[in-house]
């Protein structure tokens, strides 16, 4: 009996890894193959096709390894839940470990890095800020023609020790050159904003043409709307007017308006990178390195150095005022030491601070009618000024009597006895 087969003696061959396929099929015929032609067909060399005939396989990639590869274990407590620090943007991760654990990497090996392990990517994702503004015209202005105001209002701090705080940072910026100054403070008060204005354009060594900022109540009575023009503090407009500048309030609701300002504010989102690591005092120092970094580095939006860029600004802002302006609006900082009864002594005055400073000198500081004290830059005690010799706070009272006479049921009903009676004697 014959049977007839038809089988299909086509091959096509495509691509190298074919080849193996190809070269076992021939054999399996007996046929020879012309390797020449195949190398010529295929555009590569006789001795790759001979090569690949023979079974080589391209290895697979070699998985390389990381650079940060060695920075797992720090990433991973970093960005783990037991951690005070906050992390909110992959830069910002990045640079923390630039900074304090010597990683040399660029930004986009960084980012790539975190993308490739889902646990820290998924971190990220959860920590997302607020949505970015909506679009919005783009301006450029002239060399010293315009400077933005704006606060990073209330940022909740845990200091070294364990303190719970909120600091507030003032921000100063060009906007032709992108320059900025940074002001870290625990009160946003007016005295605050004109004397941080005041050393920023000392240090500017003049003054821009017109200053744009939001309706901040230190700045506006009034704020601008789209049907009104705003009323601006009667206070602000004398030290526009003796520093020569125009105040721009811009629309309500519109922060776009002030937009140069307000896009890099995430910049110091970095702070809480630092959650528990510094004391008040620190941070400032951290806030005044970050600030100079900035300047420092490549503005994304413009491809300049902001420093350098700086210089064709300063020839074109307005000439400062005088030195005796300039100096009533500078918080005074006045130094003292704490006496026996733990008073410290202001324009003849006694102020009362709580117990454990005595014989450490204090720094006073007079703004708002209100005198500040600090201890190391740690605001300890805060009284409302006045003409009486005696000025306690209740709890410092307490504080002392407790001391001295010892803890006893009517100890609260004898301090506030004691301390109206000094009121009564004692009041100018």
């Amino acid at each position: 009996m014959q049977i007839q087969l038809n089988v299909d003696t086509t091959f096509e061959v495509n691509e190298l890894t074919d080849l193996q396929k190809f070269n076992d099929m021939m054999e399996t015929m007996n046929m020879k193959i012309n390797k020449s032609q195949l190398a010529r067909e295929m555009g590569v060399d006789r001795r790759t096709v001979d090569k690949y005939l023979n079974g080589y396989k391209k290895p697979d990639r070699r998985n390389r390894e990381s650079v940060v590869d060695a920075y797992y274990p720090i990433i991973r407590a970093l960005l783990s839940e037991d951690s005070k620090q906050r992390f909110y943007y992959r830069r910002v991760l990045w640079q923390y470990l630039k900074d304090n654990h010597g990683l040399d990497c660029a930004a986009s090996t960084f980012r790539a890095y975190i993308k490739r392990h889902p646990e820290f990517s998924a971190y990220f994702n959860e920590n997302k800020k607020m949505p970015a503004i909506g679009q919005h015209v783009h301006f450029e202005t002239a060399p010293g023609k315009q400077a933005q105001l704006d606060w990073k209002e209330s940022i909740r701090y845990e200091t070294r020790d364990g303190e719970r705080i909120e600091v507030n940072l003032a921000v100063l910026l060009l906007s032709y050159s992108r320059f900025r100054f940074f002001h870290l403070s625990l009160s946003k008060s007016q005295d605050v904003v004109l004397s941080f204005l005041t050393q920023a354009f000392e240090k500017l060594d003049g003054v821009p043409d017109e200053l744009v900022t939001d309706n901040m109540s230190t700045v506006m009575t009034e704020a601008r709307t789209r049907y009104g023009e705003g009323v601006v503090n009667r206070r602000f407009e004398e030290f526009a007017k003796d520093f020569g500048f125009q105040v721009k309030p811009c629309i309500a609701g519109r922060p776009q308006t002030k937009g140069k300002v307000e896009a890099p504010m995430k910049i110091l989102d970095e702070i809480h990178a630092y959650q528990g690591k510094y004391n008040l005092e620190e941070l400032h120092d951290y806030i005044e390195r970050l600030c100079e970094r900035i300047n420092n580095e490549v503005h994304q939006g413009t491809g300049k150095i902001p420093i350098l860029e700086l210089q064709k600004e300063k020839n074109l802002l307005l000439q400062l005022p005088t030195e005796r302006v300039r100096d009533s609006y500078r918080i005074k900082h006045v130094r003292a030491k704490v006496n026996h009864s733990n008073m410290v002594s202001y324009r003849s005055n006694q102020y009362s601070v709580p117990i454990g400073y005595e014989g450490e000198r204090v720094a006073l500081e007079v703004h708002d009618d209100y005198l500040w004290i600090y201890h190391n830059t740690k605001p300890i005690a805060q009284h409302r000024l006045t003409g009486n010799k005696l000025n306690y706070l209740e709890h410092h009272y307490l504080q002392q009597l407790s001391q001295t006479v010892g803890e006893h049921g009517g100890i609260d009903e004898m301090a506030r006895r004691n301390l109206q009676l000094m009121d009564e004697r004692y009041r100018s």
